[in-house]
């Protein structure tokens, strides 16, 4: 439109996450939100909803993005598999060796087709934040080995590969909003779930669960998501400053999160948790096999291997 043309676009757009104002994430949108309105001399401004307040699962909080109802989402990837199979792919466990290998993948091309494809579930995907690598928590025992994971109901995604991971290992996977798993697990209606160290500490879960494992058995990334119907609206100058501006705070956000995690594990323990550190790596892997190489089948051999190789 002429308006736009002359710097006169004006939108209040809604950011709504799932986790704490604690959370890296939410850090995140703070800050994404702060260049933004700096960038677009206040034109653009952004407001964080934190904790659920739009909506209480991340299904919920996805399909008002769909809709356009929210305009921004930051979240994991993981319950975007049911909106797009193709994001399914960075599910696989053990998938990636550490963070550098991380960034090597998702920042580069491999990555950006990840990205572009959401288009097609009517989301218009900026950049890859982190949730981090994911780790068990249960209140039953130590776990150190796949066997020791045996019959623990642990609270999953809803996300199939996840549940096929731990069915494969014997558990029992229990698929759950993330609104009530503190609940459920307080009442031992579960005995376990699993998140990176982040998520761990800042919704407290050391209050319900007394054993912490360091599986790392998947790197769970996120997506800074915008509505495609919001985006649409955005003049082009915008979605660009939009687009750099997303890039540059997934360096920040993932920063957070990695230079926070060895803190927050000590505090976890300091908090009285029991927590792993020496895990067999191998043996998960081996244990999660069936799962991996099923998802060959599904996702192409090539594409995983791509990932595994990626240098």
């Amino acid at each position: 439109s002429d308006k736009a043309e002359k710097g006169e676009f004006k939108a209040r757009l809604k950011l709504a996450s799932l986790t704490p104002m604690s959370h890296t994430y939410n850090q995140g949108a703070l800050k994404f939100a702060e260049l933004v309105r700096e960038r677009s001399q206040e034109r653009i401004q952004v407001t964080v909803y934190p904790d659920g307040q739009l909506g209480k699962g991340e299904r919920e909080l996805l399909e008002a993005v769909q809709q356009g109802t929210i305009d921004v989402y930051v979240g994991s990837t993981g319950p975007i598999g049911g909106f797009n199979p193709g994001i399914g792919i960075l599910d696989i466990p053990f998938l990636f060796n550490d963070y550098g290998h991380v960034d090597r993948v998702l920042d580069g091309p491999i990555g950006q087709r990840l990205l572009d494809d959401l288009e097609k579930a009517q989301f218009k995907a900026l950049a890859f934040w982190e949730n981090g690598f994911r780790n068990l928590t249960n209140s039953r025992r130590a776990v150190r080995v796949p066997d020791d994971a045996r019959g623990l109901k642990i609270r999953t995604m809803e996300n199939k590969m996840h549940m096929a991971a731990w069915t494969a290992v014997g558990a029992n996977p229990v698929p759950m909003a993330f609104g009530e798993v503190y609940g459920a697990l307080q009442q031992k209606i579960l005995d376990g779930q699993e998140n990176p160290v982040a998520v761990i500490h800042s919704v407290k879960l050391n209050e319900v669960q007394q054993f912490l494992s360091l599986t790392q058995h998947v790197y769970s990334p996120a997506v800074l998501i915008v509505s495609l119907k919001t985006w649409q609206s955005i003049p082009e100058a915008d979605q660009k400053m939009l687009l750099n501006t997303a890039r540059e705070v997934a360096r920040y956000q993932r920063g957070l999160g990695r230079d926070m995690e060895e803190k927050q594990i000590a505090e976890l323990s300091g908090r009285g948790m029991s927590v792993e550190k020496t895990i067999d790596k191998a043996a998960w892997r081996s244990a999660m096999q069936s799962v991996i190489s099923q998802a060959a089948g599904q996702y192409g051999a090539e594409k995983i291997d791509a990932i595994l190789g990626t240098k």
